[in-house]
């Protein structure tokens, strides 16, 4: 399903442009243990609500940022450079 994103440079353009970068999160540090890098390189939360993830416009400024949509819908709910933290309650459920 396509649907559209606002680069926050190029504005609106279809999902065809851009390469989806992966959920948002904390990297850990580097002398964590292996399986706190494992965790962070493969598991994924895979959320019906909304999620915040990375985005890459390959076909425009070929820039990345972030996107905070619902994945029920994949109704953009905002966009930028870098998002704010969390609000409390914000996930699964919205």
């Amino acid at each position: 399903m396509s649907f559209l994103i606002d680069c926050p440079l190029c504005g609106p353009r279809e999902t065809g442009e851009y390469r989806y970068g992966g959920e948002l999160q904390t990297r850990p540090l580097p002398d964590s243990p292996v399986s706190t890098w494992s965790a962070y390189l493969y598991e994924r939360t895979n959320v019906a609500g909304i999620e915040r993830a990375w985005w890459f416009h390959r076909a425009g400024c070929r820039r990345w940022f972030q996107v905070e949509r619902d994945t029920r819908t994949n109704e953009v709910i905002r966009v930028g450079w870098t998002l704010p933290a969390l609000t409390t309650g914000a996930g699964a459920d919205g």
